[in-house]
């Protein structure tokens, strides 16, 4: 393993901001990992695992060592009459994992089209879109525990999945994930009740959908509403839906009945934070080379040569914004550091 010294993380995030790591390593095998963290312990460094770099924002430059995970492979490990067991190393791009499933007709991440990023980091924000989550079909997660010094196996229960939340965001640096066991379905479960997919199913014709048409359907969405990151950078959605409770609920609808929420039980409703933000004025709206997506309030993008800290207070604006004018916080979806 080669541990190499002031490298540039520009090439690496989707934002496109400089950043200097004081130390950067490229992890393929188990030995790398092991290898890399009696480094960090001899040397007193901290570590930052990276992916895709796609929900990262670096606001400054970065004294420890960079673990850039590139553990690749799709295993199948088990089938069923109905069911199909894939482990899938944690540095497969997440896009191209789906894209594979969808041609082998394994369905159940259909929806989660052309998210940024990697098979290891769908685990750690519970990644969602149209009605699904990753944790749907998550069945355990593999991951070196740099608590106990050991490797371990995660169940679904035991990643302690909520809403763009798990166990590893909560402890954060605690596991370093190594690869996902997902189950999906031979004979899947469509979920097409979202009325951007409905639209656009019925735009095409298409009366009985499959797995390739309604992932088209969700390419297509994404790619009209979001930027490439590969264009224009951006980490795709900035914040969370805010939640909150019913009284809190009632009264926002009062005062502004085009309000869109969505109930997640008898007392509690998400609240659309795009449309949050857009109601607040920020919506195409630009500072220097950091900006609010026109076509989609809830992405922050840097159009030129903004920096990680230029973002991050761009984004402060916006949740000050949005606690004044509706008392909601909102709250990042990204990792700052």
């Amino acid at each position: 393993m080669s541990i190499q010294e002031q490298i540039s993380l520009k090439p690496y995030n989707s934002f496109h901001c400089e950043c200097i790591a004081s130390h950067f390593a490229i992890i393929t095998k188990a030995a790398e990992l092991k290898e890399a963290l009696d480094w960090c312990m001899l040397h007193k460094k901290p570590f930052i695992v990276m992916g895709g770099g796609s929900n990262m924002l670096f606001t400054q430059d970065i004294d420890a060592l960079v673990l850039k995970m590139e553990v690749k492979g799709i295993q199948k490990t088990n089938e069923t009459s109905s069911e199909v067991f894939l482990t899938v190393g944690a540095g497969e791009n997440w896009h191209h994992f789906v894209s594979y499933t969808i041609q082998k007709s394994w369905g159940g991440i259909e929806n989660l089209s052309l998210i940024p990023g990697t098979v290891g980091a769908s685990p750690i924000q519970n990644i969602g879109a149209y009605g699904v989550e990753a944790k749907d079909t998550i069945q355990s997660v593999t991951a070196y525990d740099t608590q106990k010094q050991e490797w371990v196996t995660l169940s679904n229960h035991d990643c302690a999945f909520e809403y763009r939340n798990s166990i590893f965001k909560k402890e954060k640096n605690r596991y370093i994930i190594w690869s996902v066991q997902f189950c999906l379905q031979k004979q899947p479960h469509f979920h097409i009740e979202y009325g951007a997919i409905r639209e656009k199913l019925h735009e095409k014709q298409i009366k009985y959908p499959n797995l390739a048409a309604i992932a088209n359907a969700v390419i297509q969405i994404r790619s009209e509403k979001l930027p490439d990151p590969n264009i224009i950078g951006n980490a795709g959605s900035f914040f969370k839906n805010p939640i909150v409770d019913k009284a809190q609920f009632e009264k926002l609808k009062a005062q502004y009945p085009n309000l869109v929420a969505y109930p997640i039980s008898d007392q509690a409703y998400k609240l659309a934070a795009g449309w949050l933000i857009e109601a607040a004025g920020w919506k195409g709206k630009k500072i220097g080379d950091i900006g609010c997506y026109e076509k989609q309030a809830l992405v922050i993008v840097n159009y030129g040569t903004g920096t990680g800290k230029e973002i991050f207070d761009f984004s402060a604006q916006i949740i000050q914004s949005i606690h004044e004018k509706f008392g909601v916080v909102i709250e990042r979806e990204v990792n700052v550091y």
